[in-house]
């Protein structure tokens, strides 16, 4: 073998994705999700790609947050640089390729050390495992050294497992916009310049999940490691540590939710199942609104073969309103202080072409004092084409029935269905468009004196509106006539075929 196949074949991502890793060219990338999903490797192959690629104008930095945590990765680059004739400073803990590339080794204990690479020009900055560092701020400032003069794409590269100091940050900018990850994340960004006028400009981010299966390289090396994980922690930590689920807490009132079981592609869903609204007002606070649709029929998911059985509920549409910050990211449970009006209009805009069979409102915005209630307000700036009706407010149920949060976490659990070889199917299904609800809903807590409720300090609007939807007796539909099919007699009830002869016998 010569010289430079040997090179060739030292590293090379493994399918899935870390090649997809390696391919990205977006700007921001978190790559994250499973411990032992190959984060590490993929962080070093990347960036040597880089210096390989680009050659003298390569300016790469690698953070971990402590020099302990750094030491390992620094010896994972010890395989595999010099094999590219890359030599090793010791004192600046730095690889210099022959084309001129190079790439530092840095650790980041304090936040306020980012200030010292202030005036440094990078092109490429690694974060490794992003959750250490309890705040983004350091980074941000990090982000702002990226830049160069030979026109090379410059990138900023994160890795991270959930939890952690900083997992409350780290969900919030690449896994709530986008929960399924795939997707790019684009904000449109304003600032003032100096001189007064203003610029505006695009950024873009993407999440990578990596589960723990992605690397068979570990899978066939260490085929037990998944087994000593499951005997680490809480079933919830491991849940969160084997599936990269960022949306797991220990403790979650909503323990039954899994991101992968509720979780689908948004897609076109049967235009003849009921669709309704459920709505949680807010001024000060975010107002949560969300659409409905319920199957009148078990109906497969088209990309992802997911069973929606008959009767089972699937949010499909959310609007939120929740203060955004000129970087794009929210303040944390403050609203819009939109006039009840201009909601309306808003949910009527959003309805599209969809047929809206009937709507709930939690019942405080009925009351009135004075003065036309929120909802006849939200009616009447709709002229009538948005009327809410009052919501089953019931948080807890009385001996014998079931409450909201009952309902909830019923329909979660969901049951046995026969083409599911008898294992419990949910009834009840979000699409990944719904961020904020799939960013609260798993992190609800018990309320420390009343353990059956949901701790309402939390940000809770999403969840009682989903809760008003649950509580909102929704029914289903008949399938249209023309796309049932019956295999015998037994199938259809006497009167249905009295009263419909278009049925056939196959």
């Amino acid at each position: 073998m010569s010289d430079e196949e040997e090179r060739e074949f030292v590293w090379r991502p493994q399918p899935g994705p870390q090649t997809a890793f390696i391919h990205c060219p977006v700007a921001e990338i978190f790559f994250g999700g499973a411990r032992g999903g190959g984060k590490t490797d993929a962080a070093i192959g990347k960036m040597l790609v880089r210096c390989l690629q680009f050659g003298k104008g390569e300016r790469g930095i690698f953070f971990r947050r402590t020099y302990k945590q750094l030491e390992e990765v620094m010896l994972r680059a010890h395989d595999l640089f010099p094999v590219h004739g890359a030599k090793w400073r010791e004192k600046d803990l730095s690889w210099t390729f022959p084309n001129g590339a190079w790439i530092k080794f840095a650790y980041l204990e304090r936040d306020h050390d980012a200030q010292n690479h202030q005036g440094k020009s990078y092109t490429c900055i690694c974060i490794e495992e992003a959750g250490t560092f309890p705040s983004w701020e350091p980074i941000a400032k990090l982000k702002a050294t990226l830049r160069s003069a030979k026109g090379i794409p410059t990138q900023l590269l994160l890795t991270g497992n959930p939890g952690g100091p900083g997992a409350n940050w780290v969900r919030a900018r690449y896994i709530d916009p986008a929960p399924m990850g795939w997707h790019p994340i684009k904000e449109v960004q304003h600032r003032m310049l100096p001189d007064g006028n203003m610029t505006t400009y695009e950024t873009e981010r993407i999440y990578i999940p990596s589960r723990v299966t992605d690397n068979q390289i570990l899978m066939q090396k260490d085929p037990s490691y998944i087994a000593r994980l499951m005997e680490s922690g809480s079933e919830q930590l491991v849940k969160a540590w084997l599936e990269g689920d960022f949306y797991v807490v220990d403790g979650a009132f909503f323990d039954n939710f899994d991101q992968n079981k509720h979780v689908m592609k948004d897609v076109q869903l049967p235009t003849h199942w009921t669709r309704y609204r459920c709505m949680d007002w807010g001024s000060y606070r975010p107002f949560a609104v969300y659409w409905i649709a319920v199957a009148s029929e078990d109906w497969y998911h088209p990309s992802e073969n997911k069973l929606v059985p008959k009767g089972a509920l699937v949010v499909f549409r959310e609007w939120y309103g929740i203060h955004k910050k000129p970087d794009g990211s929210y303040t944390p449970n403050k609203g819009l202080k939109l006039y009840a009006e201009e909601v309306g209009k808003g949910i009527l805009q959003r309805d599209g072409r969809d047929r809206i069979d009937f709507g709930v409102i939690d019942p405080s915005a009925y009351a009135s004092d004075g003065g036309p209630s929120i909802a006849e307000r939200i009616a009447r700036g709709t002229g009538g084409k948005v009327m809410l009706r009052r919501a089953d407010n019931k948080r807890l149920g009385p001996d014998g029935a079931l409450g909201g949060w009952d309902q909830v976490r019923g329909r979660l659990g969901g049951e046995p269905h026969h083409g599911s070889g008898g294992d419990n199917v949910p009834m009840l299904f979000f699409f990944e468009s719904c961020h904020h609800l799939l960013r609260t809903l798993p992190m609800m807590q018990h309320d420390p004196d009343r353990p059956e409720d949901i701790d309402t300090t939390a940000e809770d609007h999403a969840v009682d509106a989903l809760r008003y939807g649950c509580m909102a007796r929704p029914y289903a539909k008949d399938t249209p006539s023309e796309q049932r099919r019956m295999t015998t007699l037994s199938d259809v009830a006497f009167e249905e075929l009295w009263a419909d002869d278009s049925l056939q016998l196959m």
